[in-house]
């Protein structure tokens, strides 16, 4: 390893560790009314390129950010629109909803639009100079992050949101996480395409972490329409995730007109992993290990509508293509599933109302209370 990747790889330990020789924001507004930002380029950000804070009737269009830490975040926010912006974040979200305490008490961010992004993980500067390396190198410790997030603070929940004709490159997936007690609902996501996503494609996260004032209760994630996605060359151990809580389902998901290729290589002993709750730990895919599905993995849900989906894998893989655990309302339709020799497209445990039709080496069924079922 040669002294480009000691330098850079100790850089990164201080901006961690918030050293004082770093900026902390680049730009930051707080409890602002009617901004206009444009026509922006921003490298090396410091913890947040752009952080708003309590900003309503906030238009965001055509920055270039090739950042070390977050590039966009917005926290508390009304009325904002994100458009037309590159954002290049290896160790970080590219942009990120955050619902947090900053203003003395809990508020949504609400009524966003995010539309014609770019988003990646290339080493810090490649983007702007031209050069978009990738150094994903063990040693280094890192996996590029990237992405467009919601969370972790998530005190005042995240409502009424759509997020569209968005490309990722090398960075990682969509994570959907409300763990502090706001709701979660209403988002729309719609025309993506993503290449070399390094961790779950889409991650959906209930949990109780509840990091905030005392009496907080568990949220409630729910109304989630995610289609026209493809999805090629995704992380073998990952797969997508869908992931409430005993008692506390998440509601509503409806995934459609979707194509997800994984790399595949996953193995029969992956496939009977037992997946733990971690219902206070941090929320963020990779929380539970390996998955024991390659393509969907669905626990602790209540209303999950599936159509015209297909799961693809590059390399044999032996995990079942779909795992549906604690789920109450399963329609699969027009749903395709590649298989590995003698291994199971897609297993059931405490299952009320399963439909799969018009699918691909399926015969239609519809099932009631099923404890354990595997299709193959």
């Amino acid at each position: 390893m040669g002294a480009g990747w000691i330098n850079r790889k100790n850089r990164y330990k201080d901006w961690v560790k918030g050293s004082e020789q770093n900026a902390n924001k680049a730009i930051s507004l707080y409890r602002c009314r009617n901004v206009i930002m444009r026509d922006v380029t921003i490298i090396h950000g410091g913890w947040f390129a752009i952080l708003a804070t309590g900003v309503d009737n906030l238009t965001v269009d055509n920055l270039k950010i090739d950042t070390n830490r977050d590039g966009i975040d917005i926290d508390c926010c009304r009325s904002v629109h994100v458009s037309n912006c590159s954002v290049n974040s290896p160790f970080d979200d590219g942009i990120c909803l955050k619902s947090t305490f900053a203003l003395g008490y809990a508020r949504a961010t609400e009524n966003i639009t995010i539309a014609n992004c770019q988003l990646s993980g290339y080493d810090e500067g490649t983007f702007l100079d031209g050069t978009y390396k990738r150094s994903n190198n063990p040693e280094y410790g890192y996996h590029p992050n990237g992405r467009i997030k919601f969370g972790t603070e998530s005190n005042g929940g995240f409502k009424n949101i759509t997020i569209t004709n968005c490309v990722f490159d090398y960075c990682r997936g969509f994570a959907l996480e409300t763990v502090d007690g706001g709701l979660l609902e209403d988002v729309t996501i719609t025309n993506i395409t993503m290449r070399d996503i390094v961790n779950d494609p889409i991650f959906l996260r209930l949990g109780s972490r509840m990091r905030g004032p005392e009496g907080m209760q568990v949220a409630k994630l729910r109304r989630i329409s995610i289609s026209n996605i493809i999805v090629y060359n995704a992380d073998q151990s990952s797969a997508c995730t869908i992931a409430g809580l005993p008692g506390y389902p998440i509601e509503g998901i409806h995934l459609s007109n979707m194509r997800i290729y994984y790399r595949g290589g996953g193995t029969k002993e992956q496939s009977v992993r037992q997946i733990t709750e971690n219902e206070n730990k941090y929320p963020e895919p990779g929380m539970f290990g390996v998955s024991p599905a390659y393509g969907l993995f669905v626990r602790h849900a209540k209303d999950i509508s599936i159509s015209d989906v297909e799961f693809k894998f590059m390399e044999p893989d032996y995990r079942p293509g779909l795992i549906f655990d604690d789920v109450d309302g399963v329609d699969l339709r027009n749903v395709a599933i590649q298989q590995t020799e003698n291994s199971r497209a897609i297993v059931l445990k405490n299952i009320n109302n399963f439909n799969i039709l018009q699918s691909e080496g399926f015969e239609d069924l519809k099932l009631k209370n099923i404890e354990q079922r595997e299709l193959k």
